[in-house]
């Protein structure tokens, strides 16, 4: 397995490479490289051994609004063309939503209509694109599909796409007390179930609140509940170039982050290839 994250003051490839250096990271963010360098920053990557996990396609193929639903399908097309070019191994957006924000909460979004709208929007972009060396993926989320490891599977199967894989973020599947106590038993069935698709991961961590009614906030790893040894212990049996992705961090949060992530898995006699 590989650690990455999000690197600063990296405006060329030898600086995007040292920042992924001097961090520790096996895994990259790709970084939308201007067209006549794109080719340096792969080369650089490819020579310090470093895996580009993931292209973002961040935008709403769902939008009620039909021109930006347009140009959401035109940027995750050029995304997925972007990953295939540069040997990614995925692109990756969410669903979508129906709702005035792009990544939810609203009502229409868990509904079969919509189910059947995400299929047809992701069938479009890969059929368009047709990649060959990459995946088109849609991160999970808590209130719109994939919004669990079954429904992901069902989405899998509508879908029915060879390069249509899966962005893991179990912090993202936690939207009950429920969850937030037995996320171990969550990460262990979404791991069972989803396994073989998984091409990348993001890594974070959620903490449940005092006050009612039900609060839950995004942390830090190692600041809230997540069973991080179930999720290292699942992610060490994927493919060895999965990337674990840090993310939604102030700056100076990151060096912590990925401290307390490489010290859970050497307790666990774990390792991340860097």
């Amino acid at each position: 397995m590989r650690l990455g994250g999000p690197v600063f003051d990296a405006d060329s490839p030898e600086k995007w490479i040292g920042a992924h250096r001097a961090a520790g990271y096996g895994a990259a963010l790709w970084r939308n490289a201007p067209a006549d360098v794109e080719a340096e920053y792969v080369r650089a990557a490819g020579r310090a051994g470093i895996t580009i996990a993931e292209v973002g396609a961040w935008s709403n193929p769902l939008s009620p609004d039909a021109e930006e639903r347009r140009k959401a399908l035109e940027k995750c097309k050029a995304a997925l063309a972007t990953a295939d070019r540069i040997g990614a191994r995925c692109c990756v957006n969410i669903a979508g939503s129906r709702g005035r924000k792009w990544d939810g909460p609203c009502a229409k979004d868990l509904e079969r209509d919509t189910f059947d709208m995400i299929v047809a929007a992701v069938r479009e972009i890969i059929d368009d694109v047709r990649p060959s060396r990459t995946f088109y993926t849609l991160e999970t989320m808590p209130w719109m599909y994939p919004d669990s490891a079954d429904s992901y599977l069902e989405l899998i199967r509508a879908i029915d796409r060879k390069t249509f894989a899966v962005h893991l973020d179990p912090v993202n599947l936690i939207n009950s007390p429920e969850k937030y106590f037995h996320s171990g038993a969550l990460i262990r069935d979404a791991f069972s179930k989803l396994g073989r698709w998984i091409r990348s991961c993001h890594g974070k961590d959620i903490v449940l609140g005092e006050k009612l009614t039900v609060h839950l906030d995004e942390v830090p790893p190692g600041r809230g509940g997540l069973d991080y040894g179930a999720y290292l212990e699942e992610l060490a049996r994927l493919d060895p170039d999965t990337p674990l992705i840090l993310e939604h961090m102030k700056r100076e949060e990151y060096p912590e982050a990925a401290r307390f992530v490489r010290e859970k898995a050497a307790g666990l006699g774990l390792r991340f290839i860097t």
